[in-house]
């Protein structure tokens, strides 16, 4: 089930376990040492797919200098290969679409997701640059028809 929420209707449950997850893989899982939690989060819509007490996806959607930007893209290493990160990206940009219909979309991809990106109409916008030593592609929607490739 996807659900929605602006931070202010996220409970202190449902909170804890967003950034737990994110944690996880961000810092823990890519070694990385940096401010995971910010004040994006106050502004976002966190979008999340659950399964009883588990997060299966998860991904936070917000404005900033007139693009709507998809960030923080999860899933759990024991849901990959599942086809939940297709289904995210689908459902994150539909509620882009519907709520900024006339808004520019962009993510910042890490490298290796580079394709999996271009599948949804993503080109890159940027040369490969290292962030926390992590390569990434600063990567805008051009393609507004979502057409999946198998």
């Amino acid at each position: 089930m996807w659900q929605f929420k602006h931070f202010q209707e996220l409970d202190a449950q449902d909170f804890h376990q967003i950034i737990k997850e994110r944690t996880k893989i961000f810092v823990v899982e890519q070694g990385c040492a940096y401010q995971e939690v910010d004040d994006i989060d106050l502004r976002a819509i966190h979008v999340v797919k659950r399964q009883k007490n588990s997060i299966k996806a998860y991904a936070r959607i917000y404005k900033e200098d007139h693009k709507m930007k998809i960030g923080r893209v999860l899933v759990p290493e024991e849901y990959r290969n599942e086809g939940h990160g297709k289904e995210l990206i689908k459902v994150a940009l539909d509620y882009a679409k519907c709520h900024h219909p006339n808004s520019d979309v962009s993510i910042q991809a890490e490298a290796y997701l580079k394709d999996f990106y271009e599948k949804f109409g993503f080109e890159t916008t940027s040369d490969l640059y290292y962030d926390y030593g992590i390569g990434h592609y600063d990567m805008k929607l051009m393609h507004k028809e979502i057409v999946l490739q198998p």
